[in-house]
């Protein structure tokens, strides 16, 4: 099962929209304190809609008591400092993937123990980032179309008509 990292969140609907996603994916989602909201917040419920109570989720105190519960875990970190696209890796299926938060992304103390296992989605220009929602879903679908999207759905069905 893929796992997605948060990094200290600050917006509520991002959170919100990233859980519906790892719902949907069959993906954990690991929250990492502090948050910039309560996970009871409505605005995180409504952004998930009616999918919140099938979120497999985790929050942690810090960083360190992240690392400390996930032993030997391996983390690809997603950030707009990276040197390998996010497309050129091999996502294990156990594989965590973090984002930071949506003002500063990962803490580069963090980044520089890591370099090898840093990502980013490219972009044109000088444009800052993408919305985090948006980051994870293209990490993640990406790490699932590798992995043959496993255990899931694969076609889709018509309401009224059939194909």
């Amino acid at each position: 099962m893929i796992n997605i990292v948060l990094h200290e969140p600050e917006i509520p609907a991002n959170t919100g929209n990233i859980g519906r996603s790892c719902v949907a994916a069959g993906a954990r989602l690991h929250l990492i304190e502090p948050m910039g909201f309560q996970i009871s917040e409505k605005e995180v419920k409504r952004a998930g809609l009616d999918y919140w109570d099938k979120l497999d989720v985790t929050v942690y105190d810090s960083y360190e008591d992240f690392l400390m519960k996930n032993p030997g875990a391996k983390i690809y970190m997603a950030t707009t400092k990276a040197k390998h696209v996010y497309s050129d890796v091999n996502y294990e299926p156990d594989c965590f993937i973090m984002f930071g938060k949506e003002s500063a992304g990962i803490p580069e103390e963090i980044l520089v123990e890591h370099p090898d296992t840093c990502i980013r989605i490219p972009m044109i220009g000088d444009i800052r980032s993408l919305n985090l929602s948006n980051s994870v879903a293209i990490v993640l679908y990406e790490a699932l179309r590798q992995n043959s999207f496993s255990n899931m759905n694969l076609e889709g069905q018509l309401h009224r008509l059939s194909w």
